[in-house]
C-alpha cells in the first residue's frame, strides 16, 4: 500500500517540480534541466530527483549546484502545492539512462554504418 502512494507521491512531485524549476527559477546557473523521474521512499521522508540537463559538463555541474543551493525554496514550494504532513527532503542526482542510451544508439548506428559500406 505504501509503495503505491510514494508512487503517486512521486508523479505529483514530478509535475509540480517540472513546473517550479521550468517557471519560478531565477538562478541562472540552472539551464535547461528536464525531472526524469522521482523515486520517494515508503515512509515519503525522502525523494530522490532524476534530472537531465542539455548543456556540456559544466552546465550540468552548474545546474546541479543551482539547484542544490535552491533546495530549501523548492521544498517550501512543493510544500504549498502538495498536501502531506511533512514534505519529503530532496536530493538531486544526473539521470544517467539517457546519455546510456544515447551511447548505446551510436554504437548501434556505427554499427549498421560499417555493415553498409561492405
Amino acid at each position: 500500500m505504501s509503495d503505491l502512494r510514494a508512487n503517486r507521491v512521486g508523479e505529483q512531485m514530478k509535475k509540480e517540480l517540472g513546473d517550479i524549476i521550468g517557471r519560478k527559477m531565477k538562478d541562472p546557473r540552472i539551464g535547461f534541466v528536464t525531472v526524469t523521474d522521482v523515486k520517494v521512499t515508503g515512509d515519503l521522508q525522502q525523494a530522490k530527483v532524476y534530472i537531465s540537463v542539455l548543456g556540456d559538463e559544466k552546465q550540468k555541474h552548474d545546474s546541479l549546484v543551482g539547484l542544490a543551493k535552491a533546495k530549501g525554496f523548492i521544498r517550501s514550494e512543493i510544500g504549498k502545492r502538495i498536501r502531506l504532513r511533512k514534505t519529503p527532503e530532496i536530493m538531486f542526482e544526473f539521470d544517467e539512462a539517457i546519455e546510456h542510451g544515447n551511447r548505446i544508439e551510436a554504437i548501434i548506428q556505427d554499427l549498421n554504418d560499417t555493415s553498409d559500406d561492405e
